[in-house]
Order: structure tokens, then sequence, then C-alpha cells
């Protein structure tokens, strides 16, 4: 049924020369990297509105789709909500398939030859970020939990929980995956680019160590510097590398964002030049808006940004999530959370669902929608892993109702264009897409974890239109691979799923 890929062979290749003791982990672990990847695509296949699939029915215990060619697409019933690699094969007519790239090039549908490479791709660096692990990573107790910001995000090994292209990194080699992904463990040197100040828009309070005379140094991500700005760069900097790959903490100082033109799980995430203009406003717009919030949300702040006038050669300088931690307390991204002793309590996860739940609808009522997704969004625990408060950062996809606010008497901030608008059915998908669909999803692994979570925390929730919305509809999520598959759409595409509130 399967033979490698040639994705799998050239990364073996490489791996083979660069560091051939993790050849033999690589290979062990591409049979599950590869189920992991096919049951994520097996989900979009299930729940997304592909143009190529003409209609979907239960068989038994599994589901067949029906492809608009008359062909037959079977695999097993999909939960949207569950994380575990449970799609192992599919079969396509009389075909057997447990790669899945293989089944997208056979599929043959409008633009699947690009994705399919993709899905190569995230299967074989998946086997490789699996393959590099040290071994049995203390989770049960929280003594034995990491005290860095890196060591948590060093744990979120297999990348997006729902997205085929998890751990697609096109454009990185087998040794530049291992020098600058997070899952690694690497210290990354981060080069400094000198810029004429008055060639830069700054914003905020760029610091001093960062100046040489009327120059500002601009941290450059190595990659960048290799690939796209093609130049030699002064190191300056040793950081270690986040989940996102382009921002890294600086031990014991801030979060550098730098500019990494590389397309990872489904887009180029740059530093516009406008988004640097507006971090400082931005920044502190969303900080008084938490400081409303009864003390159960901060918002990290933006320290400084510079744009040396494009979007390839800038970065931009955060608090560290450290900053809003007591002694003894944990700062968790919540795509961290998953297989952690507590996050496995049903009594965890209804805690944990309430204060999520409670701080992003308070949020969306006053006229905020946050982008809570598992790597945004990340959780204070107690020194015995309660869940107390959260902390947010990054709010650069963040949606702004300005009616909302009007309401609420709070002033409207000078914010980009593309942050506004008064639409419920917006504001509603970024906010329950990313924080119910993904963050709580996550946790939970499963549709009925998910649904009994958010049954605890809706019943305290006071019945406003959001809250109904979430309660009786259908959940909005991204249309990830249908993104992937439609090169003509810009922007985001969307799809509902059963709402897990009626998984009963």
């Amino acid at each position: 049924m399967h033979r490698p890929s040639s994705t799998e062979a050239e990364v073996a290749d490489e791996l083979a020369a660069v560091r051939p003791a993790l050849s033999g982990r690589f290979d062990a672990e591409r049979p599950g990297a590869r189920a992991a990847v096919l049951t994520r695509l097996w989900r979009a296949l299930a729940h997304e509105p592909l143009p190529w699939i003409a209609g979907r029915e239960s068989a038994g215990d599994g589901l067949v789709l029906r492809l608009a060619d008359g062909r037959r697409l079977a695999g097993p019933a999909a939960d949207p909500y569950r994380t575990d690699a449970y799609a192992r094969v599919v079969h396509l007519d009389e075909a057997a398939y447990d790669d899945p790239e293989r089944l997208m090039t056979d599929l043959a549908v409008p633009h699947s030859a690009g994705f399919a490479a993709e899905l190569g791709h995230s299967a074989a660096s998946l086997a490789l970020s699996r393959a590099g692990q040290p071994g049995a990573v203390p989770r049960d107790h929280p003594d034995e939990w990491p005290r860095s910001d890196w060591g948590w995000e060093r744990r979120v090994v297999d990348g997006h929980p729902y997205h085929p292209g998890c751990r697609s990194r096109p454009g990185f080699s087998v040794a530049e995956q291992l020098a600058y992904g997070p899952e690694h463990g690497p210290v990354v040197e981060l080069g400094l680019v000198p810029v004429p100040a008055d060639e830069c828009l700054v914003t905020g309070a760029w610091p001093r160590e960062l100046r040489d005379g009327r120059a500002l140094l601009v941290p450059v991500h190595p990659w960048q510097a290799a690939h796209v700005l093609k130049r030699r760069c002064e190191q300056g900097i040793s950081a270690r590398p986040l989940m996102s790959l382009r921002t890294l903490a600086v031990p014991g100082g801030p979060h550098v964002k730098t500019a990494l033109s590389a397309r990872l799980t489904s887009s180029v995430r740059d530093i516009s030049v406008a988004s640097v203009g507006a971090s400082a406003d931005v920044s502190r717009f969303g900080q008084e808006l938490a400081a409303r919030l009864d003390g159960l949300l901060h918002v990290t702040g933006t320290l400084g940004a510079v744009a040396a006038g494009s979007p390839d050669l800038a970065a931009v300088l955060r608090e560290s999530p450290r900053t809003y931690a007591a002694p003894g307390e944990h700062v968790v991204p919540v795509a961290a959370l998953a297989g952690i002793g507590p996050a496995g309590s049903p009594a965890w996860r209804a805690a944990f669902a309430r204060l999520a739940l409670g701080v992003g609808l308070r949020l969306l009522e006053l006229g905020v929608a946050l982008e809570a997704h598992g790597q945004n969004l990340l959780v204070v625990l107690s020194a015995a892993g309660a869940p107390l408060r959260l902390v947010y950062r990054d709010l650069a996809d963040i949606r702004v109702s300005p009616a909302r606010l009007a309401r609420h008497g709070i002033a409207v901030p000078d914010l980009p264009a593309r942050m506004l608008t008064d639409d419920p059915v917006a504001l509603r998908r970024k906010l329950f897409g990313s924080l119910v669909g993904g963050a709580l999803a996550a946790t939970a692994g499963s549709g009925a974890a998910l649904g009994a979570a958010l049954e605890e925390a809706v019943r305290e929730l006071p019945p406003t239109p959001d809250v109904l919305a979430l309660r009786d509809e259908p959940l909005p999520v991204k249309s990830l691979t249908l993104m992937r598959t439609s090169p003509a759409s810009a922007g985001d595409l969307w799809t509902e799923l059963p709402n897990p509130l009626h998984a009963g």
C-alpha cells in the first residue's frame, strides 16, 4: 500500500547527510506522521465545502464521499473535533491509501498537485520533528514543567491540530529545520542589519542597545538573511524560537518578532509597514480593553517596532507573557496544554472553558473579537495547575466593532481599516472559529469532551445574542483545505461544523 513518497525520500537522504544519528528514528516516525496528516486531510474532506465533492453519506461505522466525477472515497467516521490520528487508511474506489500526498495526487482535482506536495512536506517534516524529540517528556506533575517561554513552546511538536499542512515548511532544508524549528530546541543567532534612522518607520521606544549612532539595528532571522535579503549579517542576539518560528524569546528579555517571508501552514506572514505604523496604537488599545476584565486577561505590550521600507526587513519587540505571572505560576500556550496532567480532567476542561469563554465573550460584547487560537492565547496556571487568567499576544488579526465600542462609551481608536467591522457574523467567526473550534477543541480532543466542557461554561453565561449564537447555531471554522486549493480566492473561507453542544 505504501511506498516512500519522493518528498519523504528527499528528506531521508538529506537527514542522512546532515544528522545521520536521527535517520532510524525518522524512519520509525514516518507511518504515524502520515496518519496524523491524513487524519487532518480526511477531516477537511468530510466537512469542508469542496466543489469536487458531490455528496457525503454514512456507511456503517464509516463515511463515504461521492466525488463529482463518480468516484467514491471511503474512510472512518470523522469527528471534526477529534485530534488523535485515527484515519490511517482511506479508500479511493478499491485502492487503499495511507499517504496523504499520494491520495491528493491521485484525486487529481483542481489545484491538487501543489497541495499534494505540501502534504508530503508536512508529513515528512512532522516525522522529522517527532524524531528530534529528547524522549519521555514529564507532563503530569507541575514541578517538572518548563520554567521558560521556549520550554513550553518546543512541546508543540505536531503544529496546527487541524490543518493538513500542520508541519509544512517549504523552503526550509532539513538542516534549517533542525537549526530553527522550536521543537528541536536550538539557539538561533539573529542578525542585526544597520539602517539609517531617517529611512525607518519606528513606533514605540526602540532600545538603546539596538542603535548604533544614527542607525537602527534591525533584528533579522538567519533564514530571511540567507534566502530573501541575500546578505550576511553581524550576529547580535541569541534567542530561542517559539512555535510561530519567526518569533523568538531572548532569555531574560523581550520576544522578537522577525520578518520571515516563507509560507508556513497557510500563508506568508510578513510584517507590513502599515502594521508597524499601527502597532503602538493597537497595543495600547488592547491593554486598555483588557483592563476592563477584572484582571482575567492581560495583553502583551508592544515595546517597539521598526520597518526599514519593506515587509522583508522589519521587526517587533513585545513583552514576554511571563511578565504577567506571579512566582510559582506557569504561563502556558494553549497549544501546549494537550497531554499535560490537569488538562485531561473534565473538571479542568470545564473550568478552562468558563474562563476562556467568559473573557472572550465579554470582550466581544465590548466590541473586540480576538483570534484566540492555541498560539496567540496563553493561560496562567497556579502552582497546582488550576487555570487562573489569560494572556493574549499578537493583536494583528483581531476584529473591532466601532458600533459596539460606541455603545459602551469607548472611543474608537485609529486602527487599520481591515480590523474594523460591525458584522456580527464576521465578529463571531473570528472568536468562535479560533477559540471554540481551535483552542478549546484541540484541548478537549473530541466532540464529546468539547461539548461537555462547553455545556458547563455556557449555562453560566448571560443570554446575549452572541451566547445564543454559540449555543444554537453551527460552529464556524476556517476551511483550511479549501483555502489552500482556491488560489483565486483572497482572504479566509469558512465552513460550519456541527455544534458540539448538540453532540448528544
